[in-house]
């Protein structure tokens, strides 16, 4: 399974099980999806017909107009110790988006009861129970901009947390980045991090779920590659979102927002001081003997993933 990447095949299933290789994949206790990595082609004829289908059902309909009506709220996917807050800021520059940050870490808190810096101030900032949290994410747009950002953390989307809510109304995308890189970062702030507090587990599940049922793969972008070519990569980005490309994502002020979670102070030290965004981090990273286990978990699952990324357009 690790070594064979490729192919992305769908299936729908009443409950979250996945291919009997599993990826060691507990079932979930909702509707999901099996993602399996095959060794031929990008997609699968009966994927690319249903993505033809989809693009001509959108251009063709009468209802197609109300597909593109309104604002657009791009949800993107980020695990831990990754680029996501500096994502948040590129995002926050543009003159037509508002940002939210990490809408659902109060749900994950009260439902993990992990005691993280700032733990009482996110309960008491943010709806405890995930359908009152999540409502608010399909509801009106602060002041009413023409595009929402919201940068989710992926390992917040436990298993109590419904998932139909994520169907309809949002462009998703995902940002991953190494798992080896992820793991040695994680490490220091989470001794011992499993596969779940990475975030690939649920944004593999994620990114399936959404293939299937729009027809084509979501965009995905790679931390590396934004740090190696910030324009290239957001460029295609907005275009994969549909959405106008705004070389103010380029840059930003340093200092808070307004729009920064509440745990800010604990966590947003380099941000608040960064003008854009930085160099290319050195690699690779090395893993402890200890985390070895956990890396060959995560590996299939990021290569997956990874397959499918954006690259910039030829210059």
């Amino acid at each position: 399974m690790a070594e064979q990447v490729g192919e992305v095949r769908y299936h729908a299933s009443r409950v979250c099980t996945w291919s009997p290789k599993a990826l060691r994949i507990p079932p979930w206790s909702h509707p999901a999806l099996v993602l399996e990595t095959l060794s031929d082609s990008p997609f699968s004829m009966r994927v690319q017909r249903r993505a033809l289908d989809w693009r001509m059902a959108r251009s063709d309909t009468d209802s197609s107009a109300d597909l593109e009506a309104g604002p657009v709220r791009v949800a993107m996917w980020s695990g831990p110790r990754n680029l996501s807050t500096a994502l948040m800021r590129s995002w926050g520059s543009r003159a037509d988006t508002v940002v939210t940050d990490e809408p659902l870490y109060a749900v994950y808190l009260a439902g993990t009861g992990l005691d993280h810096p700032g733990r009482n101030d996110v309960l008491e900032a943010q709806p405890t129970d995930w359908p009152t949290a999540t409502s608010r994410l399909a509801g009106p747009v602060p002041t009413g901009a023409g595009v929402w950002y919201q940068k989710h953390m992926a390992h917040h989307l436990l298993p109590t947390v419904g998932r139909e809510w994520l169907d309809h109304g949002f462009r998703h995308a995902f940002l991953i980045r190494d798992p080896a890189a992820v793991l040695v970062s994680l490490d220091r702030v989470t001794p011992n991090p499993t596969l779940t507090d990475t975030g690939l587990l649920q944004q593999a599940e994620l990114f399936a779920r959404v293939a299937d049922l729009e027809g084509e793969p979501p965009p995905v972008i790679d931390s590396a590659d934004v740090l190696r070519d910030p324009e290239g990569t957001l460029r295609a980005l907005c275009a994969a979102l549909e959405v106008a490309w705004d070389p103010a994502m380029l840059s930003w002020a340093p200092g808070p927002r307004d729009t920064d979670g509440v745990w800010a102070p604990h966590w947003y030290r380099s941000v608040r001081a960064s003008t854009g965004f930085g160099p290319p981090r050195p690699g690779p990273a090395a893993v402890p003997g200890r985390l070895q286990s956990v890396l060959k978990e995560a590996q299939p699952l990021y290569d997956t993933l990874s397959h499918h990324r954006l690259h910039a357009p030829a210059v």
